[in-house]
């Protein structure tokens, strides 16, 4: 049984250029910005999607962040080959295929191709700002 003391409450990410990598989430998958601040002198930028908040932030005074790795195919596999978060994941709700095509003809990048995954289920990743890769799912169809 879970622990009912926990929700999940968001997602932070250190962007080179937060603002784009918003209109990026805004443009590719339709999040909504809620908020659009400063905090502890860097651009913080909240935004919703499925229900979850992310969380874009820009460099702090101070901080050198390091480039993350590109995600690496393995034989039946992908990672990023570094300890700590490889990916986070969305289930999709619709015609998955469909939607890949609409973010390949935005130019978007899949470093794991649409591939039948662990179970049957329909899966890629794709290649967001800042090396963050998102694990897109084929979930239900949307109830109508």
């Amino acid at each position: 049984m879970s622990n009912p003391v926990f929700e999940f409450d968001h997602i932070h990410i250190i962007s080179q250029n937060p603002q784009d990598a918003a209109n990026w989430y805004v443009q590719m998958f339709g999040a909504d910005i809620v908020a659009d601040t400063v905090a502890r002198g860097a651009p913080q930028i909240f935004l919703k999607l499925g229900g979850k908040t992310l969380i874009i932030r820009g460099q702090r005074p101070g901080e050198a962040p390091t480039a993350a790795r590109e995600i690496q195919p393995y034989a039946d596999y992908s990672s990023h080959n570094t300890w700590g978060t490889d990916h986070f994941g969305f289930l999709y709700h619709g015609d998955l295929r469909a939607f890949c095509d609409e973010l390949r003809a935005k130019g978007v990048r899949f470093p794991v191709a649409l591939k039948e995954g662990v179970g049957g289920r329909l899966l890629c990743y794709v290649a967001a700002p800042d090396g963050v890769s998102i694990e897109l799912m084929q979930g239900s169809r949307p109830r109508m």
